[in-house]
């Protein structure tokens, strides 16, 4: 069996960094993904934002929180990890009362897209499913 999601999306925050007991960095950081489609019955537009929860390890993990901040564009490459008791995302319950769900990654990879003080370069392209442009510059690894 073989399971890899990748996400490309904005840093809902800056990233924050800890230290297992064993010395491992982990950092955790938050995703926000952004759908936006015409309704074909009412034509109206409507949009939608999925909230991935994201943690990296090791050398990559100090990386990240070294170079990434709130807003900035990634590509993440990993595994969903599911809830132990319910096998589906995290269930938690708001402020407001109302249940939601949190899906959560583990990364083998995180790319940056947005390039230094700059705006992101990652621009969807319909007919060709997408595409990155990545100057080698602008990769701190």
């Amino acid at each position: 069996m073989y399971q890899r999601i990748i996400v490309v999306g904005n840093l809902g925050g800056d990233p924050e960094m800890r230290y297992m007991p064993d010395g491992t960095a982990v950092t955790s950081f938050s995703v926000a993904t952004n759908r936006r489609w015409t309704d074909g019955r009412s034509g109206e537009t409507k949009d939608e934002t999925c909230w991935f929860r994201v943690s990296v390890w090791g050398k990559q993990a100090e990386t990240t929180n070294q170079f990434l901040t709130k807003g900035q564009k990634v590509l993440v490459e990993g595994r969903l990890k599911p809830d132990p008791q319910t096998g589906g995302p995290r269930l938690w319950t708001g402020q407001d009362g109302t249940v939601r769900a949190s899906f959560e990654i583990s990364a083998d990879a995180v790319r940056f897209l947005s390039p230094k003080g700059g705006e992101a370069s990652y621009e969807p392209s319909e007919s060709q499913g997408g595409h990155m442009i990545q100057e080698e510059d602008d990769i701190p690894f």
